[in-house]
């Protein structure tokens, strides 16, 4: 047990039953990889959500906060929305995403939990009022609601998988 995050009974991502229907399964699965993501970078300092793996890559546990924030920005306010007056979150002067960051300490950390925070509630605000096969634009192509959720909850696991191997470099932690 001393490898498992928490308890199975103290696992805020346990479901009770189940999973009825298309709608409650992807929006279960894409919460569950929210939580995770939240479970994985927990107890760590600003100092240690900063840290980098392998150089020359700049993947950290606070650049995967970021990236996350600027992901269901993206899709959800202005590909399902089509709000294209929305500025992307990090963008660099070059149309990139900005990542590399000099100085974190606690305050900045905060923000940036706060911006992931608060676009996935407006994600979830978007979702719960949006139909799953309602249709939308993505590079030119139709796109359904419920293609745009796939992605998103491949997009949180791939990075949780991420976040295994940066949290087991910096405290050693695995688990759940």
């Amino acid at each position: 047990m001393s490898d498992m995050w928490l308890p199975d009974d103290q696992d805020p991502r346990a479901q009770a039953g189940s999973p009825r229907g298309e709608r409650e399964c992807l929006v279960g699965y894409l919460e569950h990889y929210r939580t995770t993501l939240e479970l994985k970078c927990d107890g760590l300092s600003a100092e240690q959500l900063a840290t980098r793996s392998v150089p020359p890559s700049t993947l950290s546990p606070l650049g995967m906060v970021r990236h996350m924030a600027r992901v269901e920005q993206s899709w959800f306010r202005r590909v399902i929305e089509g709000r294209t007056d929305v500025a992307r979150l990090f963008q660099d002067e070059d149309g990139g995403f900005e990542l590399d960051v000099a100085a974190v300490d606690d305050a900045f950390v905060a923000e940036a939990w706060k911006l992931w925070r608060d676009e996935v509630a407006y994600a979830r605000d978007v979702l719960e009022r949006t139909e799953l096969d309602a249709l939308v634009d993505v590079h030119g192509d139709p796109t359904e609601v419920r293609d745009i959720v796939v992605h998103m909850i491949e997009e949180y696991a791939r990075h949780c998988g991420h976040l295994d191997l940066l949290r087991e470099c910096i405290d050693g932690r695995t688990g759940q």
